[in-house]
């Protein structure tokens, strides 16, 4: 039986995950849960799948999560360094799909176990790439992308060599706002963005989604999992989400991942790989789709893929700093502080003031000096929002 955890389970991602672990009962025994701010769905999974102990991020939950779990024998746990030490349990098989930084060092330190880790949270890579990856041959782990576009590519390539790949296609969906006329972009509300034409996701990385913040932060992971020239990697407007990602070889071939819009598709070939097994999801029928549709993405409109190249190109700490400055504008949109169209312009001014402090291409020697990095960041970010709010 595997042991399995699952770090952001009340997320899409999570949901997903234990949807597919439900399916096999007795196939599974479940480590570590842990969840934001959505305690009861918490408890209520502890309960159902047998978790050995369940960690909420916020430490004022806690006597919430406590009496949830009354009289189950599940241990309770709150807080950041909670998450960690529930990372420090073994186990087989880990999810990371906790969104943002605070994803980042539970995730390393699962690898000290030398663990399968399927990974969903994009900062890790963004932020961290190259030290993730030393960890992870350092302790002899396995890394395995879940994004269904790197699950896409990571697909493609398998049996082949990575010297032979010419390009790197990432698909997009152009997100809810990609059909609105250009200049009425600005005035976009919360509601506006977070609402997607063909995923079920959560709020923020919906809203990623319609500014390509979230195809931003894609084209860096592949560049840093795969470790393919930025050069050989772009990104095409695709509506339908139904080609994931494509692969170009230097022989003119192009391999293209098709499925339906469905995280589990990603999700369960990290669970199983490297075998392939019945999955719950739909089949496509190329006949009644009858045409898929590409075109490039217009800068104008999505800004934030002309930072995310700026950034490939730098390396270094450049991933850290955009991330951190895109989940605060993030913030700043989702409080009411900034427009829509505004959060490209925090992340840009955040990078250009703090290529003045160090030299943006140096990489970060550990994950402390990443965290470091990362809270400068969030707080020049706060101080740009601030300066748009008085002008």
């Amino acid at each position: 039986m595997r042991s399995i955890s699952v770090f952001g389970a009340t997320g899409s991602i999570g949901q997903n995950t234990l949807d597919l672990i439900a399916r096999a009962p007795g196939g599974y025994r479940v480590v570590a849960l842990t969840g934001g701010g959505n305690v009861a769905q918490l408890a209520e999974d502890a309960r159902r799948l047998g978790a050995e102990i369940a960690v909420t991020a916020y430490e004022d939950r806690l006597e919430d999560l406590r009496t949830a779990l009354a009289g189950t024998g599940i241990e309770a746990a709150a807080g950041a360094q909670a998450l960690v030490e529930a990372a420090d349990r073994p186990a087989d098989w880990i999810m990371s799909a906790i969104v943002g930084a605070a994803g980042l060092a539970p995730g390393f330190r699962a690898l000290r176990h030398g663990s399968t880790l399927a990974l969903a949270n994009k900062e890790s890579l963004v932020t961290a790439g190259p030290l993730l990856l030393a960890e992870a041959r350092r302790h002899a782990a396995t890394i395995l992308p879940v994004d269904s576009e790197h699950s896409a590519i990571f697909q493609a390539l398998a049996g082949e060599e990575i010297g032979a790949v010419e390009k790197i296609i990432v698909t997009a969906s152009g997100g809810g706002l990609r059909d609105w006329p250009l200049e009425a972009l600005p005035m976009a509300t919360v509601a506006d963005a977070g609402a997607h034409p063909n995923w079920d996701m959560g709020q923020r990385i919906t809203i990623d989604s319609a500014s390509m913040f979230n195809k931003a932060m894609e084209l860096i992971e592949t560049k840093e999992f795969f470790g393919v020239p930025s050069d050989r990697i772009e990104a095409v407007i695709h509506p339908q989400s139904i080609v994931h990602a494509l692969v170009g070889f230097r022989d003119g071939a192009l391999m293209a991942h098709l499925g339906a819009p469905d995280m589990r598709h990603a999700i369960g070939y990290a669970l199983h790989w490297p075998e392939r097994r019945d999955l719950p999801v739909a089949r496509i029928d190329l006949a009644q789709i009858a045409t898929l549709e590409f075109y490039a993405p217009d800068p104008r409109r999505y800004p934030a893929l002309g930072i995310a190249r700026a950034v490939m190109e730098t390396g270094g700490r450049a991933g850290c700093i955009f991330n951190a400055a895109k989940e605060t504008a993030l913030d700043g949109f989702l409080g009411g502080r900034i427009g829509f169209m505004d959060m490209a312009g925090v992340v840009d001014r955040v990078l250009d003031a703090m290529s003045s402090d160090f030299r943006l291409s140096d990489p970060p020697s550990d994950l402390e000096e990443v965290l470091a990095v990362d809270q400068m960041a969030r707080e020049r970010a706060w101080a740009a929002i601030e300066t748009r709010e008085t002008a």
